[in-house]
């Protein structure tokens, strides 16, 4: 790779961090900031080249698989019919609409590509509205049901587009090929998955370090989209099947893997969401200098058309789906309010302008252009548009998931009671099986009882806000801040004995760490 390139990523990752810090600080959604940033920057910087192998290659496998890691698969499971719809079916609505709107808008560009536009910018990322949503107290149904279709719509889009540009280069569109094709896709992604994520599963049941297994777990995205685009298979379905089959065994795993790989995917999630949000508001100079020889108003008559049945195209989808739905009397039809949650959600992301500076150079070189524009515009659009009224949105619409957070902290209190009664059952009958104890036992065993039970007095007292009554701190709140304090002036005296030299560098290191592991229990 160029220097020159890896300079310039590198001052993008250095840039993005810092707007993407400012923008945690403010508690502002980071990816619009990023994006803005990116626009504001562009003229004043040379270009920024977007690499499409990069992005497909490199950016979106991990962040596929983290979000597929994350997410459950038992919510997913009950809410399939739905994510099938949005990723499935509202992409291939999303094409038809947007490929024939182009195709009257600009009769001299071909009916394929017309259609490989649409598959471009048919997919939304729900990156930025699931940050937002979560932010606001979305309900839980509503989050899972975008992402769930972020995680499969790119396949589905990916495999349209691979079949219009097929055809734009061939000459003719083969439908019943295409959808050969993108079932072979589909069918083959699936495969791979699975045989991936059975064949790491045996291998995490003989591995027992977590250093091993985090690292492991780096490559497998990387591994598994390059497994199943080498067959021609669907990267995208085979790295989200094996994130899912993997994050719902996370429990046989060690405590020390699950703890280093959540702060692993965490720092990952952040360093390359923060690049690629840049990375879109980067292309603006690129993008406007392809298109140099075009009318403006008419080019910027274009963009707002597509843009807007891009936008329309979602909405008139979810509200047939989920009249439909009631029609035929189905009890998981969205509400109204959540409807119109669902369908204002439609952000496009950086997959798309990868899909579109990866038109092959074949295709005529204003066509070339008019698309990436194109896509360019609408990426932007739907994510200043969208993405900056979406909290505003959710706020005026009253959506909130208020009862399922008290729900959840009383089935968490109730969950924490049971296992309290079952470690105290064990304790109980180890004590019995080791004998009278002595005096010193006595009080390691009346430790164990009094830890369990404040740490069910803990979820208790979270039902009612972490307060007593008359607003008096509770006493595990009381607690654990008296605690913090004394960590505090412990870990001094360990860094005092450091610097007197009376206690060396890797001691220090070694119990500064318990520290740390008894304060983030205190914090959970």
């Amino acid at each position: 790779m160029d220097p020159t390139i890896g300079l310039q990523l590198l001052l993008v990752a250095g840039g993005a961090i810092g707007v993407a810090a400012v923008a945690r600080r403010k508690g502002w959604p980071a990816p619009l900031l990023l994006v803005a940033a990116g626009l504001l920057v562009s003229p004043l910087v040379p270009a920024v080249p977007l690499q499409p192998e990069l992005v497909l290659y490199v950016f979106l496998p991990p962040l596929l698989y983290s979000a597929a890691f994350d997410s459950s698969y038992l919510r997913l499971r009950d809410v399939k019919r739905a994510v099938a719809l949005l990723s499935v079916g509202l992409v291939l609505f999303t094409t038809a609409v947007v490929g024939l709107v182009v195709h009257l808008l600009l009769p001299h560009l071909p009916l394929a590509l017309a259609f490989a536009l649409g598959a471009i910018i048919a997919p939304p990322d729900a990156v930025a509205a699931v940050a937002v949503g979560r932010r606001l107290g979305l309900p839980r149904r509503a989050l899972t049901i975008l992402v769930g279709e972020s995680l499969f719509n790119d396949a589905t889009a990916l495999t349209l587009y691979r079949v219009a540009i097929a055809a734009a280069l061939g000459g003719a569109m083969d439908l019943w090929h295409g959808l050969g094709h993108f079932l072979l896709a589909a069918a083959g992604g699936v495969a791979v998955g699975v045989a991936v994520a059975f064949a790491m599963a045996w291998l995490f049941r003989h591995t027992r370090d977590s250093l091993v297994e985090n690292t492991l777990m780096l490559l497998i995205p990387f591994a598994t989209y390059l497994a199943a685009e080498s067959v021609e298979a669907s990267g995208v379905i085979a790295v989200v099947i094996v994130g899912l089959y993997l994050g719902n065994r996370m429990h046989l795993q060690g405590f020390g893997t699950r703890l280093v790989s959540d702060s692993v995917w965490k720092v990952t999630d952040f360093l390359l969401e923060a690049i690629v949000f840049a990375l879109i508001g980067l292309q603006l100079t690129t993008v406007v200098q392809g298109i140099s020889g075009y009318n403006p108003w008419a080019v910027a008559g274009y963009a707002a058309a597509v843009l807007a049945v891009t936008i329309v195209s979602r909405f008139v989808w979810v509200f047939v789906v989920t009249y439909l739905t009631r029609l035929f009397r189905r009890n998981d039809a969205p509400t109204a309010p959540q409807a119109v949650i669902l369908g204002w959600a439609g952000m496009r992301g950086v997959v798309s302008l990868a899909a579109a500076f990866a038109i092959p150079p074949d295709i005529p070189a204003q066509d070339r252009a008019m698309l990436l524009f194109l896509t360019f515009t609408t990426v932007i659009g739907t994510l200043l548009i969208q993405g900056t009224t979406f909290p505003a949105l959710i706020r005026r619409l009253r959506v909130s998931s208020d009862r399922e957070q008290y729900e959840d902290r009383l089935a968490e209190a109730a969950a924490q009671q049971a296992a309290l009664e079952a470690g105290l059952e064990e304790l109980t009958r180890l004590v019995d099986e080791q004998g009278e104890p002595d005096e010193i036992q006595k009080q390691v065993i009346d430790q164990l009882r009094e830890k369990s039970w404040r740490r069910s007095l803990s979820a208790w007292e979270r039902l009612g806000g972490g307060t007593g009554q008359g607003g008096a701190e509770t006493p595990s709140a009381l607690y654990r801040r008296l605690r913090r304090d004394m960590l505090q002036a412990e870990r001094q005296v360990f860094v005092r004995l450091r610097d007197e030299r009376r206690l060396d560098d890797e001691v220090m290191r070694d119990v500064m760490a318990q520290l740390d592991f008894e304060e983030a229990i205190l914090e959970r």
